[in-house]
């Protein structure tokens, strides 16, 4: 049984040209900055700056935004170097199957699933809640009363359409929202720095405290493992703080499942993803700042789903509240219709390589986009959305994404070796040192998280075990050529 066998790069980006699997080619640079700034710029500028900064990190949570965004940014050049080698949709996904295997690509792929659509569902519930506030609408629209939320299920199936319609239109949509909320977000910094009291930030990096001794659901893996107490604030806090709001990050990897729609991968989907990365990582530190200047980092008011908003209020100056929802509906809106555009695009490459039934994988002739496979997407997003509760099952999104990270970074190495020979238009520097570097911050950020997520994690991975050995590996494209090789009586090269 062949598990780790490898499709070569050159054959990937052949099978883009299969006339029934063939994406149109509509994006530009900027289309894919847009992509990464509308997925990132979400949930976490507006709820974790305030959160963590009271749980965990105090005023240092500016620190603990470097920390994530240095994390990501290891991660990001060695996707950079990927995408630019092998312009094709799926990313972490597709890499895999070009260095690691099979196996492994499949693993990626599931874990991807869990990452994307998760986080898709996740953040329709916010938008929901958001837009509820901003238009006084009926409570109930947003779920309350465990109905299900009308709102999450509205907006994942009008997203669901615009990404049938086709993907250049989606950018342009993108594109709007995108510049809507990065104004709204650089208002709330300026006008935040008025009501800023400099005694606020004393001391920056609170002295450790300890929390309840002993082994909880909420004690992280590394303090399981070595019996170390949980603790919050200090050293230690900040890097607790950096794996949660890692969260926040999460979607700049969906610029690399877009290479195959790219006019110009090779040079533009390695600007896309460093571009939005360095954009984000400087409004996340700018917004943490600001907050924990306008409210003493120990007030209960930070700690609530909406501190910019309390912030705000807490300084005389409520009427930026609906300026703030305004600008939160229009970042989510594009962090729900960027997730689910990269979940739809991995997994119709799961599905043209035969992992995952091939007629999900069609293209439709008019808008040369995966339809199918968007629409059963939307579908399973909108039933998360609505009725399933998501509060304990969001923490699994950044596990399954910080384990893309490894995996991707790991890939880098292993191509260098195997394929000196490729033409390589962006290139990560210092290898293997940087690759190593990402490895090793991802899975620090990994064992800081509890060991509940763990366990979800471990579980998750488990049914998809299941579901490659019963289907997958019997109907992969790559292994039923080359049994028909070894029947005609070729002998396969290694890795075709």
């Amino acid at each position: 049984m062949d598990l780790f066998r490898t499709k070569t790069v050159e054959r990937s980006i052949e099978e883009t040209d299969e006339p029934e699997h063939k994406l149109k080619k509509e994006l530009s640079a900027w289309d894919l900055t847009f992509f990464g700034v509308g997925v990132v710029i979400g949930t976490g500028i507006f709820v974790l700056t305030g959160q963590q900064a009271y749980t965990n990190a105090g005023p240092a949570i500016v620190l603990s935004f470097v920390v994530a965004g240095i994390a990501c940014g290891l991660a990001g050049v060695c996707y950079a170097e990927f995408a630019s080698t092998v312009p094709v949709a799926g990313s972490a996904y597709t890499f895999s199957y070009a260095t690691l295997g099979e196996l492994i690509a499949w693993i990626i792929g599931w874990d991807l699933v869990l990452e994307l659509a998760l986080g898709a569902a996740v953040v329709s519930r916010g938008w929901s809640a958001y837009l509820q506030n901003l238009l006084d609408l009926p409570t109930w629209l947003a779920g309350d009363d465990a109905k299900p939320d009308i709102g999450a299920i509205a907006i994942v199936l009008a997203l669901t359409a615009l990404g049938v319609l086709g993907t250049k239109l989606s950018g342009r949509v993108t594109g709007v929202l995108v510049v809507t909320k990065v104004a709204i977000v650089t208002f709330v910094v300026v006008a935040g720095l008025f009501f800023i009291k400099w005694a606020n930030y004393s001391p920056f990096i609170p002295h450790s405290t300890s929390k309840v001794p002993g082994v909880t659901e909420e004690s992280t893996l590394l303090q399981s493992v070595f019996g170390i107490d949980p603790s919050h604030f200090g050293a230690y806090g900040i890097v607790a703080a950096a794996s949660v709001v890692f969260f926040a990050y999460i979607g700049f990897d969906i610029v690399a499942t877009s290479a195959e729609e790219t006019k110009n991968p090779q040079r533009d989907v390695p600007r896309g993803i460093l571009g939005s990365l360095a954009i984000c990582t400087v409004l996340y530190m700018a917004v943490s700042f600001v907050i924990t200047g306008m409210l003493k980092y120990s007030d209960k008011r930070l700690n609530t789903a909406a501190p910019l908003a309390e912030a705000f209020d807490a300084n005389g100056a409520g009427w930026a509240s609906k300026i703030i929802d305004i600008g939160a509906v229009a970042g989510l809106t594009t962090v729900v219709l960027v997730l689910m555009l990269g979940q739809a695009r991995v997994l119709f490459a799961m599905s043209r390589d035969g992992l995952l039934p091939v007629a999900l994988a069609k293209v439709h002739p008019r808008f040369g986009t995966p339809y199918r496979i968007t629409i059963i997407t939307g579908v399973f997003v909108a039933i998360l959305a609505g009725i399933v509760p998501l509060a304990e099952l969001s923490k699994l999104v950044s596990i399954g994404t910080l384990f893309a990270f490894v995996l991707v970074s790991a890939g880098v190495i292993i191509l260098r070796r195997t394929r000196g020979d490729l033409d390589r238009p962006f290139r990560v520097p210092a290898v293997p040192w940087v690759p190593i570097l990402a490895i090793l911050s991802c899975v620090w950020l990994m064992v800081n998280l509890s060991v509940d997520t763990w366990i979800r994690f471990v579980v998750w991975l488990l049914i998809g075990f299941v579901l490659y050995f019963t289907y997958g590996y019997r109907n992969s494209r790559l292994g039923r050529g080359l049994k028909q090789a070894k029947a005609d009586g070729d002998v396969p090269t290694a890795g075709s």
